[in-house]
């Protein structure tokens, strides 16, 4: 896949995931924004030296990058740095919404705080960069967007509210955008990721790290941002394995008013969890025109 003359931003580019995006593209051919605080992995602190670093990177390939430290849950700063680069490249063609932070405890220890400032990183900051450079898709009628979620935010994982309420969030948003970007050729997916990068580093034992390397991930972000990139998929990507997650609809059950009561329900329920025939709605209207085209089943 060739990306010579597209401009790519990828957030969280200084290590970890977010670098061998960066790496891959600017391989590439695409410029590329390196954005990164440069924060420790709860999203203190801040240093412009890791984006510096993967800047050189991709210029020592033969590559053209620039670095960014704008914080994502700054939106001044991000529009900030979308027109730096609008001015120094005269287009945005790619965004990987990948920076993102972790402050794991349980939900009965976890200070509100901390859920809030999950969510201000992952979710307002992939919606605070989608938006900056949105209209400048649009007005191209061209765009390639990667938002980040996780096996935490499709499935849950203990000690991780904050951060799986923020990552299905991040799939809800997909969902719209790539409705609403659809006829301007903006399409809009998901990457769930597993990965040993400083995020993982202190739960995965050495060898599993080795395993899920970061760069096992980077070849389906790369897809997902490239001209032949579908919309709306949640891709997952992880130790060399690559499969899709949905969001299923069951047939279930209709039920006339006589029987529409908890009772009912309670004694039907395995009818209405029965995975046979389930649908993958592509929109939520989809959903209520299924449950609309059945209303002659009770009438």
């Amino acid at each position: 896949m060739d990306f010579t003359d597209r401009v790519a931003i990828v957030t969280g580019a200084g290590n970890g995931l977010g670098r061998e995006y960066a790496l891959d593209l600017g391989k590439r051919g695409a410029k590329v924004v390196v954005n990164d605080l440069g924060g420790a992995r709860d999203g203190t602190g801040g240093s412009a030296t890791a984006a510096e670093s993967v800047v050189a990177e991709i210029e020592e390939a033969g590559g053209t990058a620039i670095a960014s430290p704008a914080s994502v849950t700054d939106r001044d700063a991000v529009f900030a740095m979308v027109d730096q680069v609008m001015s120094k490249w005269g287009r945005i063609d790619i965004l990987v919404n990948n920076a993102g932070v972790l402050r794991d405890k349980s939900f009965a220890k976890m200070e509100l705080d901390d859920f809030q400032f999950v969510l201000d990183v992952h979710l307002m900051g992939s919606v605070n960069c989608t938006k900056a450079v949105w209209q400048h898709m649009r007005d191209a009628n061209y765009g390639r967007i990667v938002m980040t979620a996780s096996s935490t935010g499709l499935y849950g994982n203990f000690g991780q509210t904050n951060y799986g309420a923020a990552k299905l969030g991040l799939v809800g948003l997909m969902k719209s955008l790539a409705l609403e970007g659809a006829k301007n050729n903006i399409h809009v997916n998901t990457i769930t990721p597993v990965a040993g990068t400083r995020m993982t580093e202190d739960i995965m034992p050495e060898q599993m790290l080795e395993i899920y390397s970061p760069d096992k991930v980077a070849p389906a972000v790369v897809f997902l941002a490239s001209d032949e990139a579908p919309t709306n998929t949640i891709l997952g990507a992880g130790a060399g394995g690559y499969h899709a997650a949905h969001v299923t609809l069951t047939k279930g059950i209709m039920l006339r008013e006589q029987e529409r009561t908890a009772e009912t329900i309670a004694k039907r329920f395995s009818e209405i969890v029965d995975r046979e025939g389930e649908t993958v709605p592509q929109s939520g209207s989809e959903q209520g025109a299924l449950v609309m085209g059945r209303q002659g089943e009770i009438s």
